[in-house]
């Protein structure tokens, strides 16, 4: 049976690690879907790029049994926005999530508030429904959108003081 270059074919002879040869040009970018040029794109439905974002379907559950859903509200639509949401604040800050990201993302819409306000529950029940399903990511990015930058750039202290002030300053419905 063959094996590999890198395992000796005696034991008593060890095969030493060897660099790859050098190379004369330095490395460029031409390859097919290469970011080069200014960057990132941005522009309607391109999302918010970012390290590790998926990082934020893990911390999801950490709100588990937490969150105050009306009848009618789907947790996998909630969890869905949300996470939509808190990857859109992380790569504000060139960063992956964090629980502050979610933290923010499920306060700003009531959902850690067991009573939340009626016009902010109707609200947010017709913008979250379907989101999960992923022929929906224009409704996802929606979400995501709705929330206002600023809001977005807050401590969740002062999202939560916000909120209790005023829910309707932190997001454009």
């Amino acid at each position: 049976m063959a094996a590999p270059e890198s395992v000796p074919t005696s034991p008593t002879v060890a095969k030493a690690y060897q660099s790859p040869p050098r190379r004369d040009a330095s490395w460029q970018a031409d390859r097919p879907g290469e970011v080069v040029g200014g960057g990132q794109p941005t522009g309607p439905r391109l999302g918010s790029p970012g390290p590790d974002q998926g990082y934020a379907l893990k911390l999801v559950h950490q709100f588990d049994g937490k969150l105050h859903l009306v009848d009618g509200e789907d947790i996998h639509d909630v969890e869905s926005g949300s996470v939509a949401i808190a990857m859109r604040r992380s790569s504000i800050f060139g960063r992956a999530p964090v629980i502050h990201d979610l933290t923010i993302a499920f306060t700003v819409f009531g959902f850690l508030d067991p009573k939340a306000p009626g016009e902010l529950v109707a609200a947010r029940r017709q913008l979250f429904e379907g989101v999960h399903i992923p022929v929906h990511y224009v409704e996802s990015r929606a979400v995501a959108d709705a929330v206002h930058e600023d809001t977005l750039r807050m401590t969740p202290g002062q999202v939560e003081a916000a909120y209790q002030a005023n829910w309707r300053d932190l997001v454009s419905l």
